[in-house]
């Protein structure tokens, strides 16, 4: 069967990749002196077998014809080739073969047609691509395949989400991200946003202000490689939930599967990179992954095919990236929520049929695409549902906050807690200034969080001294130490004065393997230490569901009565038992 193609532009790569390796051919062609194309054929060895049928040349370079074995080009070519290796066909007829040409120029072609040819040869087909094997898996998972342990710990991160969500909708930041929206955009009551029971927005935007919501005190969950995953998915699979008519709500499964695929997308990309283990320096984690999750989960929820699956994952690559130096700032909140934002548009698009690079998470030779964001970047494709994947979150748990800051300072956190029982016994009691001499941290080497003297909420929060203090101090780290008059304590001042920080090489910037120390030297000589090795909430010391409803007690019930909280609480334990998700997010104003 034939048909022809109106004129278009076609990148050798993607062409090649359609043919298996076990059905090529490879025909090299370079002009005759006649100006015409005389063809060879050469096989995986590149060894020339036979010739081949004159081609039409009209630009003068060498070229690679690439063919499915027994199709012949039932046409000429007529082509102009320019130097990325991207050529134009005008009028040319197909007889189902799959076709990919390579320039090459004139001087290099007796060298390279033979290294050329394999290189060919060697390329992947489209479906058997990492960014396919994505959109497959995005598209192809069914409920059946979460199991217990996964529903029952994403259903402790719906909860914990929402409880920092509610709390987190009463700061400053959200407050501004809400009347931006307000003011700047026209009104569309359709997604409910925290703590606001009169206000509804479009999707989009709900997903934004919640995600701000849920990151402006920094009290989110974390994983390991390091990111807030709930955070930036939850919002956009709320609001486009929201956005569904009453008769085709998601049921409580299918919203859990959403979600659960959007936290799985966020892990297997950071497995990608071993710079991602780390702390980060350049970008901040969620700004990355974040959208890619939002993406794949809001994909999954409106049941896009396997193609635009993979589409919306390009499309959100486009859409991400943000800076560290952001960090311990009002505009970091803005990272959740756009990640969950853009995440959301870009599955939205790739439903419309707006499409992207199908390689956006391949690795191509001179063409970055997600690898921009890692250095180390060594992509595996995804594993079919069909094929026995296990969920990340089946192997490792979430890490939870007890207070709101960077997880980092749990550690050193805990550990002066420890020594603070020392001063004052397990009684209530505070430590005097007038009793430390000196104050000794040994924490990881990781700059944004190195802060002796914060000056705002956002720094604090940031800040190896401010929350060691606050705890040798207290006893403990709360939701209160961040208010202006905790920061701003004489006592607490005075004892920020004599830290000091040490970075031994043993404890390394990495939430899997760092540890905190807190050294206290005494007016009178004496040496106080305490050490954390695993805080109480990190996945492997997880908080027991009663330390996680209290914490979400104490967070929604700043903003909602406490019958409508303990509704929510069991909306979201028998979640996935319910028909319609409509149980849910109606407790959330």
């Amino acid at each position: 069967m034939s048909n022809s193609r109106t004129p278009e532009t076609i990148r050798a790569q993607e062409y090649a990749a359609k043919a298996t390796a076990s059905k090529i051919k490879v025909a090299v062609m370079a002009p005759n002196t006649k100006g015409m194309m005389q063809g060879t054929i050469v096989d995986s060895s590149c060894t020339i077998t036979s010739p081949k049928s004159r081609i039409a040349n009209e630009g003068g370079a060498a070229q690679m014809v690439v063919f499915t074995e027994g199709e012949q080009p039932s046409h000429q070519l007529a082509y102009t080739a320019n130097q990325d290796e991207i050529f134009t066909c005008e009028n040319v007829l197909y007889s189902n073969w799959s076709v990919a040409i390579k320039t090459i120029r004139p001087a290099q072609a007796a060298r390279e047609v033979h290294q050329s040819a394999v290189k060919i040869l060697k390329h992947p087909a489209l479906e058997d691509t990492v960014t396919a094997s994505f959109g497959q898996f995005i598209s192809e998972i069914k409920p059946q395949h979460l199991s217990p342990v996964v529903l029952q710990r994403s259903k402790r991160m719906v909860l914990d989400s929402i409880g920092v969500g509610l709390i987190g909708s009463t700061t400053d930041v959200f407050d501004l991200a809400l009347q931006h929206c307000q003011h700047m955009y026209a009104p569309d009551f359709i997604s409910s946003v925290y703590g606001r029971s009169n206000v509804r927005l479009s999707p989009t935007l709900a997903a934004f202000v919640n995600g701000v919501a849920t990151h402006s005190m920094d009290f989110d969950d974390t994983w390991h490689p390091a990111t807030h995953p709930s955070g930036a998915v939850l919002p956009a699979v709320l609001a486009l939930s929201d956005m569904m008519p009453a008769s085709r709500k998601p049921s409580g499964l299918d919203f859990l599967l959403a979600f659960n695929v959007g936290i799985e997308i966020q892990g297997r990309l950071m497995r990608f990179s071993n710079e991602a283990h780390n702390i980060p320096k350049r970008f901040h984690p969620p700004t990355v992954v974040g959208p890619m999750g939002s993406a794949a989960a809001c994909a999954r929820l409106l049941s896009l095919d396997s193609s635009q699956c993979s589409h919306a994952l390009a499309i959100a690559a486009s859409l991400a990236g943000a800076p560290m130096a952001n960090a311990a700032t009002q505009s970091k909140p803005l990272h959740i929520g756009n990640a969950s934002r853009l995440g959301l548009e870009a599955a939205l698009l790739a439903s419309r049929g707006l499409e992207a690079s199908p390689l956006v998470l391949d690795v191509v030779a001179g063409v970055a695409g997600f690898s921009a964001f890692y250095e180390d970047y060594r992509p595996q494709p995804l594993v079919s549902p069909h094929d026995g994947h296990a969920f990340l979150l089946e192997e490792q748990d979430m890490g939870f906050k007890r207070f709101p800051a960077h997880l980092g300072m749990h550690w050193v956190a805990d550990a002066a807690a420890s020594v603070h029982k020392l001063l004052v016994g397990v009684g209530p009691g505070k430590v005097s200034p007038d009793q430390v001499q000196d104050i000794l941290l040994r924490v990881p080497l990781s700059k944004y969080i190195n802060r002796p003297f914060p000056e705002s909420e956002h720094e604090a929060r940031h800040s190896f001294q401010f929350n060691a203090c606050s705890a040798l101090l207290d006893g403990e780290v709360t939701v209160q130490s961040f208010t202006p008059g905790a920061i701003s304590r004489p006592e607490l001042h005075a004892l920020l004065s004599r830290v000091r920080l040490e970075h031994p090489h043993d404890n390394p910037a990495n939430f899997n393997l760092m540890y905190g120390e807190v050294q206290v030297t005494l007016v009178g000589g004496d040496i106080l230490k305490g050490r954390c090795e695993t805080f109480y909430g990190h996945w492997r010391n997880p908080l027991t569901n009663e330390s996680l409803r209290k914490k979400f007690r104490n967070n929604a019930e700043v903003v909602l009565p406490s019958a409508k909280v303990e509704q929510l609480i069991e909306a979201v334990d028998v979640l996935d038992r319910l028909d319609d998700c409509q149980d849910l997010l109606s407790q959330l104003q």
